[in-house]
């Protein structure tokens, strides 16, 4: 099957695993054509990015020239479809998170896609994110393209629907993706019951690559925590860091390792500062997905006290990697982690239950985190195999386009 993939920005360090997929879909014998919107210049970590990179085609990269001259194009030969989805673009324009000129843009952005789809004969268009991405595969949807679906993550989405058109994107998808139970929930809170039989539950997946050969509790005696994430709000590392300064307080010698970058990296670093925690907390900036599997085998458990997620990939990779996983009852996290089997889960935003919580992590017996490892990956490996959650997706892809042809 020759399928399309959308997306705003790719590669992305903080997307790889949009990359599994793809990679999983051309292991299973479908042609994959990559297409983003920007991200051409964008440095990469790793030679996998650096590969995908080189497939990927840009829609801005030609610059308004390209973009007008694909208007101009469907403006001759189909100007009704056109018109159609110039009338979506006003329908969507309030309330609307981009203003109208943006919004503008997206139907330049779907008519050079339509056109390369068109060229590459591909049956479906799959997007991921309910953002802009979603946005120009609705409009590519309208211009007359192939069927179309798109892939729900949370947690933005799921805070600003009236401001993304989610429900209308629900509404004119073939088919939409939820990561997990939850994120399914808040899509049927978008529309109607009768179009709840269109979002389908696929987990994102972890390859076999990434988590073979890897050693029973070769850390379990490590004192070290380590928090895998973009330094932003919801991931809650600044409500981690009261957690750590009451952990020192209270004499216990540790390390915390908070893997990844962001905006509210100065504030983490001042409150880091502050409560004179240097010796115990280290950022790392951006790695490479490597050096992300490395600083977990080095550590005794992932903590990740996120306030609002859709289903954490991290969470599944630490626990691939035998490690157990400190974290909290938000979004679909409950429904891969179960607390005192696979570690520890709290109240949202409860630092005192976040303390309690390390402190008992770091105290436990090695022999305690081996088990608790062995049991996460287990868990991990039934629910998120990149190859089967794939093939679920490929059944998707098949019946919509066969439906669509018809």
């Amino acid at each position: 099957m020759r399928i399309a993939y959308l997306v705003n920005q790719y590669p992305a360090v903080s997307h790889s695993f949009i990359r599994r997929e793809i990679l999983a879909l051309e292991r299973q014998g479908h042609e994959v054509l990559r297409i983003a919107i920007r991200g051409w210049r964008d440095p990469q970590l790793s030679q996998q990015d650096e590969l995908e990179q080189k497939r990927t085609r840009y829609v801005l990269q030609s610059g308004a020239v390209a973009l007008i001259a694909a208007f101009l194009q469907l403006l001759a030969t189909n100007p009704a479809r056109l018109a159609g989805a110039a009338a979506l673009v006003w329908k969507t324009r309030r309330p609307a998170e981009r203003p109208l000129a943006v919004q503008l843009i997206y139907l330049l952005e779907a008519c050079r896609t339509l056109l390369w789809l068109r060229a590459e004969k591909i049956e479906h268009l799959h997007a991921h994110f309910g953002t802009n991405s979603a946005q120009v595969a609705m409009l590519v949807g309208e211009l007359g393209g192939p069927s179309w679906s798109f892939t729900v993550h949370g947690p933005e989405e799921f805070d600003k629907p009236a401001m993304i058109a989610l429900p209308e994107k629900i509404a004119r998808a073939d088919f939409v993706v939820a990561i997990s139970s939850f994120g399914r929930s808040q899509l049927y809170r978008q529309v109607p019951h009768n179009e709840w039989s269109k979002i389908e539950v696929v987990h994102c997946g972890l390859e076999p690559g990434f988590h073979q050969t890897v050693p029973a509790g070769a850390s379990s005696a490590s004192q070290r925590l380590v928090c895998v994430g973009r330094l932003c709000e919801q991931k809650g590392q600044l409500l981690l860091l009261d957690a750590a300064y009451r952990l020192v307080q209270r004499g216990i010698e540790f390390e915390l390792v908070l893997a990844g970058d962001g905006e509210m990296r100065p504030e983490i670093e001042r409150l880091i500062g502050r409560y004179k925690l240097e010796r115990s907390v280290r950022i790392t900036g951006w790695i490479s997905s490597d050096q992300v599997r490395q600083e977990i085998l080095a550590s005794r458990a992932l903590v990740l006290p996120s306030f609002a997620e859709g289903l954490p990939v991290v969470l599944m990779e630490a626990m691939a990697l035998r490690r157990p996983v400190i974290s909290t009852f938000v979004a679909g996290i409950p429904e891969l982690v179960v607390p005192t089997q696979h570690g520890w889960l709290v109240p949202a935003g409860d630092v005192e239950a976040l303390t309690a919580a390390m402190e008992e992590c770091l105290g436990v017996r090695p022999e305690v985190i081996n088990e608790m490892g062995a049991n996460a990956r287990v868990r991990v490996l039934e629910r998120h195999d990149i190859d089967r959650e794939a093939a679920r997706l490929v059944s998707l892809f098949e019946r919509t386009a066969t439906r669509s042809r018809r």
